[in-house]
């Protein structure tokens, strides 16, 4: 796992309650500079993701991230279970799984999101 020192825009403060860790070192290079995000992803998207970082960043819990647009968290199904994306620039989404062991659960078997406070980012995808 690689940690996040990412940059906040609009207050320059550290504001932040999520744990947030990259999958890779390449995603942890690419989303510690702005210009490689935006070489990577494109200049429209590259305004998105700074949004969703800071949103996820602020967020105490993964529940507290809004499950209605603009962010739209939602967890994937099938071989994705498990993993949960927010909206980017259509068709993109940023890809990202609870970074606890064990998983937090609920009674039914399901991710607990009100317990999830580090995540995982997996990548920039259009997995349609």
């Amino acid at each position: 796992m690689y940690r996040i020192n990412f940059f906040l825009y609009l207050t320059g403060k550290a504001f932040y309650n999520m744990d947030i860790n990259f999958a890779t070192q390449k995603l942890t290079k690419i989303f510690n500079s702005e210009k490689l995000l935006r070489k990577e992803y494109g200049s429209e998207n590259v305004r998105i993701i700074i949004r969703r970082m800071m949103v996820l960043r602020a967020a105490p819990t993964l529940e507290d991230v809004s499950h209605r647009p603009p962010e739209r968290r939602h967890e994937l199904k099938r071989a994705r279970k498990g993993k949960f994306t927010v909206d980017l620039k259509q068709p993109y989404r940023l890809i990202f799984k609870p970074n606890h062991k064990p998983l937090p659960k609920k009674d039914d078997g399901g991710i607990d999101i009100k317990r999830v406070t580090a995540i995982t980012i997996l990548g920039v995808e259009d997995y349609h």
